[in-house]
């Protein structure tokens, strides 16, 4: 079973964003992280998901954790009703990051991912505490000021 921890920042909303990820397999740990100069954090959420998860193979069994609720309810819950509301939100409103959103999905059909939210900035020994950190201090530190 793979872990998956992903964080997105940002340093205004909208304004310069990051994203991180670290991926736990067995032994093997690999992170990565990114940036975009002008995006939202929502994006950047939804992109360490992205990211992390196109490092996979397809045949993976994954966790992926993740402190946003919006991500974790969006692609576990609120993306059934915006698929068949033609994306639209129940408030009548196009749903944001469509294009993002449209790229988890794929990958939620292809592969076996479990979506678990975790509390964020925690000082808990415990590894959803320290991974979920690790995939903070990427994306805070891949933002370009």
């Amino acid at each position: 079973m793979i872990k998956i921890y992903t964080d997105g920042a940002c340093s205004g909303n909208p304004g310069p964003g990051g994203w991180g990820f670290v991926i736990i397999d067995g032994t093997n740990t690999k992170s990565l992280s990114g940036s975009e100069s002008s995006t939202t954090n929502n994006r950047m959420e939804l992109t360490a998901a992205i990211k992390a998860i196109e490092t996979l193979d397809a045949a993976s069994t994954v966790t992926l954790h993740t402190d946003s609720t919006y991500l974790q309810k969006g692609i576990t819950e609120w993306i059934m009703n915006w698929k068949k509301n033609n994306w639209v939100t129940s408030n009548k409103k196009p749903v944001s990051n469509k294009d993002l959103w449209l790229q988890l999905d794929e990958y939620t059909q292809s592969l076996n991912i479990t979506w678990v939210w975790v509390k964020a900035h925690q000082t808990n020994d415990d590894e959803d505490s320290i991974y979920n950190n690790m995939a903070d201090e990427l994306a805070t530190k891949a933002i370009i000021k």
